[in-house]
């Protein structure tokens, strides 16, 4: 890729993405913003979190991927900016424009450029006071379909042809090299577990909603977590917690899974009198296997002491972990568990 740009108004050229990989579609955007600014900022969305089989790529290795793609006088012009999910537009959309400012802090004129390519191109909207530059799309590339034939393959070098006409040829070899990483094994499991998951529910004539309910349970400066024993996030740390029963209320779901994977000793009523709080978190996007609600519900024990507890159920492990260490340990969760502690916690408070 060799561009030069135009004469121009225009600052600098923004470019949203997960990227989950760079595909062909993705090049033309990124032509377009370096002809359209001398200076291009790329937001690689989704940062920060544990890998799963829909972000598989940490930010810093998304970042190596594109620059792979550039010649060196067009990787000199652009620069990369890792944004976490914040599952709240506006908090999402505040910390992208000043990652941007950072990035470009003499900027007067900045430009987004993206493609409208259905529903999840919501975000364009979200930056009125830049100029959008819209690009229209010639070719019909998803970055799922792209992870699906890297993910299902029986023969590596096989799927990797079947890449060649979907992504750039640096993209392709960064991805050979990439699936000799242990990662690889355990996403190519929990994508197949994911799809066989999706594919029990196709028969349902409505789209499913699951509701599930989750335990954040606080003592001495210390917050409860398990290690999740099966995909996906097989290994990450997460709230106990999981699916309602049919006869269930939401308050009695929390404390029952929170005995089940935890065997915390503490009967149903003294905790149900130690409810601080509960939050919806309803993100259509904060969970691989559909849409997912759950209900955080906030306990407090008010004690220093820590009761004893015991991986059980889904657990593979349970302990009680300092609350000062979890933002550190933001890319070891599950899903959007890091930011169901953070509404409790403001962890990100803490790290800022």
């Amino acid at each position: 890729m060799n561009t030069q740009t135009n004469p121009s108004s225009t600052d600098v050229a923004v470019l949203i993405g997960r990227f989950q990989p760079f595909h062909r579609g993705h090049v033309v955007l990124l032509q377009r913003a370096l002809v359209s600014a001398p200076h291009v900022v790329l937001v690689l969305g989704s940062s920060f979190q544990a890998r799963n089989a829909k972000n598989p790529f940490t930010w810093e290795e998304r970042a190596a991927m594109i620059g792979a793609t550039l010649t060196e006088e067009d990787r000199a012009r652009v620069s990369f900016v890792a944004v976490r999910d914040y599952y709240d537009d506006s908090l999402w959309s505040a910390a992208v424009r000043k990652a941007v400012a950072r990035s470009a802090p003499s900027a007067a004129h900045v430009a987004l450029v993206g493609h409208f390519k259905d529903a999840s191109s919501y975000y364009l909207n979200h930056f009125p006071k830049w100029e959008n530059i819209v690009v229209e799309s010639e070719r019909a590339i998803d970055a799922t379909c792209v992870r699906r034939v890297f993910f299902e393959a029986e023969d590596l070098d096989i799927s990797l042809s079947v890449l060649d006409d979907m992504v750039p040829h640096a993209v392709r070899q960064y991805l050979k090299a990439w699936a000799l990483l242990p990662h690889y094994g355990a996403l190519v499991e929990e994508h197949r577990r994911i799809v066989a998951y999706k594919t029990a529910w196709k028969s349902a004539p409505y789209p499913p909603i699951f509701t599930t309910a989750d335990a954040v349970v606080v003592s001495g400066g210390n917050v409860l977590l398990i290690r999740r024993g099966g995909f996906p996030g097989k290994g990450q740390w997460a709230v106990p917690g999981g699916f309602v029963e049919q006869r269930e209320r939401l308050l009695h779901a929390a404390i029952r899974e929170l005995a089940e994977e935890t065997k915390l000793a503490l009967l149903g009523s003294t905790l149900e009198g130690m409810l601080v709080d509960v939050k919806v978190f309803d993100h259509p996007d904060r969970s691989q296997r559909g849409r997912t609600i759950t209900h955080a519900h906030f306990f407090d024990l008010q004690t220093e002491n820590l009761p004893p507890v015991e991986a059980s159920d889904d657990a593979s492990h349970a302990a009680w972990i300092p609350i000062v260490e979890l933002a550190g340990m933001e890319d070891q969760f599950f899903e959007d568990h890091f930011h169901i502690l953070d509404s409790f916690l403001s962890l990100s408070e803490q790290s800022a």
